[in-house]
């Protein structure tokens, strides 16, 4: 007996639009929605001489979003050579003498190195599968620094330290010292792992664990 086709109503290909459409657009209005607020946000900090929308009788969408992506590309550029390092390292040092400053300057700077990080500079190292919070359990987590030097003397030999974060902000988790054993590596790039586990699971990339 032939396999009968599933029937298609009017309400299933409503919801079947839905699904399709809203994603879409959603992203699109939240896209939209951030460039107008970073351009008119940039904009008012030109002055009206410079502005060349003070001589126009229209306006020029996208101008704050061009002039900042130019001023990040231009402190991008000074940052890498010998004198932007200096200058960053004065401001740095200044900014690490003030009081509760200097500790959310200090999170914010290991956080974006994280999420934003290219070439080896990410704190993140690998994306692993760790049992927490118990045995039977398992959650994706990430390798980070090596285990700190104070602490080698007092931990089991062969132990890494990772940090698992939580579901659907990645920003926010717990750092532990786990045996390198108890870790197993995954064949998944790091910045993939992240948009697993903002979306909870939803968005996975087709590759597989590494088999030992």
């Amino acid at each position: 007996m032939e396999n009968e086709k599933p029937k298609h109503t009017l309400k299933t290909y409503f919801f079947t639009g839905i699904l399709v459409t809203a994603p879409i657009a959603i992203t699109l209005y939240l896209a939209v929605e951030l460039f107008k607020w970073v351009d008119s946000s940039v904009t008012r900090f030109i002055p009206e001489k410079y502005n060349p929308e003070t001589y126009l009788p229209y306006g020029l969408p996208g101008l704050g979003v061009l002039l900042l992506v130019v001023v990040l590309v231009l402190i991008g550029m000074l940052a890498v050579n010998i004198f932007g390092r200096w200058l960053m390292g004065i401001g740095q040092r200044l900014i690490e003498r003030i009081p509760v400053v200097s500790g959310v300057y200090s999170a914010l700077k290991k956080l974006f190195e994280t999420l934003l990080g290219q070439g080896g500079t990410s704190a993140f190292r690998k994306a692993v599968l760790v049992e927490y919070p118990r045995k039977g359990v398992w959650t994706i987590a990430f390798l980070t620094t090596p285990v700190y030097e104070d602490f080698t003397n007092l931990l089991p030999d062969d132990m890494v330290t990772i940090y698992v974060p939580t579901t659907p902000n990645p920003t926010s988790g717990f750092m532990l010292y786990v045996p390198k054993k108890e870790v197993k590596e995954l064949d998944m790039r790091v910045d993939d792992a992240i948009k697993m586990v903002i979306s909870t699971g939803i968005v996975t990339p087709s590759k597989r664990i590494k088999k030992k």
